[in-house]
């Protein structure tokens, strides 16, 4: 199904994934917002749209504030009539451990991924309601945000909080016929390119190669590419039952993630108190206690990274 006559707004869509995501939903027939704090690199956005032969304009602004949605979500009317898909990419990262990171690393985090998800998507649904548009939410979650990561604190609370807000909105967005689902990409980015674990194939692809299979398969590792066909299927009339959920993409790879589910239940007449958990605790939950974390498969000895120059 074609997205023709349909506008979008990309936040955070100047480079990387969410150019990706813009182009595509640009090439299925959509007319785009672009949206990035450099005026250059979303100007060159645009122009990479509309020299394919689609629509597009650029917001200027740092996503967080209800001033940059309301403008966000004007400019779509103003220049395209419309408003039917929004797709908060927009991000920031501010790495150190628990220790080390400060108020303001936590903030600025926080008020990109987290506020800037949250305003835009009320700015967005509120047009959508009163005008009658079953339109389509689409959030960018992690693997982070589903599994931890260590330095990454802010980045984890943030992701982990989208997701939330995802299975909020499926509830409170039903009635009117509006989706909203979260995509968990993993793909080769300016920060992947810096993990030495994905040198061959941040490397590979650079050279303009495909990735070696391990990465597309064994890792569901690939390129931003690879990661767009999903967020035009949900920005699509295709996708019109899929709400709430989390869905992780990259390279050859799909997956639905759970939602958090007891594992485990047990029960004792009169509570449990801590003499009794004391107990039992061990007994009862101490080999299905959960990991955390991302557990990597070991690499091939020919995908090893190459040791750093002296």
């Amino acid at each position: 199904m074609s997205l023709a006559g349909k506008a979008a707004i990309v936040t955070g869509s100047g480079r990387g994934l969410g150019l990706a995501y813009a182009q595509e939903l640009a090439k299925q027939g959509a007319a785009v917002v672009i949206n990035d704090v450099d005026e250059q690199v979303a100007s060159e956005a645009v122009d990479s749209i509309t020299a394919a032969g689609g629509k597009a304009v650029a917001v200027v602004a740092p996503v967080g504030s209800t001033e940059t949605a309301k403008a966000l979500v004007a400019a779509a009317v103003e220049h395209f009539g419309r408003l039917d898909i929004l797709v908060t990419n927009a991000g920031v990262l501010r790495d150190k451990s628990l220790l080390k990171m400060t108020d303001e690393d936590f903030d600025l985090v926080i008020n990109v991924h987290l506020r800037g998800t949250f305003t835009c998507v009320r700015e967005a649904y509120a047009y959508f309601k009163e005008n009658g548009v079953a339109g389509r939410i689409i959030t960018i979650g992690s693997p982070t945000g589903q599994r931890g990561n260590f330095g990454q604190t802010n980045y984890a609370a943030a992701k982990a909080g989208i997701v939330g807000m995802v299975r909020t909105w499926a509830l409170e967005m039903k009635r009117a016929g509006v989706t909203a689902n979260a995509v968990i990409p993993v793909a080769a980015t300016a920060m992947t390119k810096t993990v030495p674990f994905f040198q061959k194939a941040v490397e590979a692809d650079e050279r303009g190669e495909a990735m070696p299979e391990f990465f597309r398969k064994e890792l569901g590792f690939g390129t931003a590419d690879d990661v767009a066909g999903l967020i035009a299927y949900l920005a699509s009339d295709a996708a019109a039952n899929v709400t709430g959920q989390a869905i992780g993409v990259g390279g050859d790879r799909l997956q639905l993630w759970s939602h958090p589910e007891a594992i485990a239940t047990e029960y004792l007449d009169g509570g449990w108190s801590y003499e009794a958990l004391s107990e039992r605790f061990d007994d009862l939950f101490g080999q299905r206690l959960q990991s955390v974390g991302e557990e990597f498969p070991q690499l091939p000895a020919e995908l090893q990274p190459e040791p750093a120059a002296k």
